[in-house]
């Protein structure tokens, strides 16, 4: 019966992948207190075991610090989970080893709560690892922000960071 339900197992995730649905309901849930804001879209977290886990937030990028705006994305990050109990669901690390996911504090995306603000880009590269739910969610919020010239959408050309980074 167990190598019956690992087939089952592998099935569905093959299943999956053929489909083109990401992985990351297969995640892990990470809680703790945010203990340092590094940027935009990064963060400190520290657990229950007093571990610190370096966390970027999934499906966006941020202004650098040194880019327009990247203060101020900083800044409304810092204000919305510096000091607070968060969960990330994460689904994997980068190559910086950071934890890749999703920041929630009392019910709110804070990725998403970016992207609206106006203080992010919505990160198309690596859409393929959101579900379909956040992709359709978080290209909206960033075609909002726009619309509505909120944070860098006031200027009439902003630089994405990843522009910005081969400069």
């Amino acid at each position: 019966m167990h190598n019956f339900f690992r087939v089952r197992v592998v099935g569905v995730c093959l299943l999956a992948i053929a489909l083109g649905f990401p992985l990351t309901v297969f995640g892990e849930t990470l809680v703790g207190k945010v203990v340092k804001v590094a940027d935009g879209d990064t963060v400190t977290v520290l657990d229950g075991n007093q571990v610190q886990h370096r966390v970027r937030l999934t499906g966006i990028d941020a202004p650098e610090s040194r880019q327009a705006f990247g203060k101020r994305s900083r800044e409304a990050l810092v204000a919305l989970v510096a000091g607070r109990q968060v969960e990330v669901e994460w689904h994997k690390r980068d190559r910086y080893q950071r934890l890749v996911g999703k920041v929630i504090v009392d019910g709110t995306d804070a990725n998403l709560a970016q992207l609206r603000a106006g203080l992010a880009w919505w990160y198309r590269q690596y859409a393929r690892e959101q579900t379909p739910a956040d992709r359709a969610i978080y290209a909206a919020a960033e075609a909002k922000a726009q619309v509505d010239q909120r944070g860098l959408w006031v200027d009439r050309d902003p630089v994405p960071p990843w522009d910005w980074r081969k400069q």
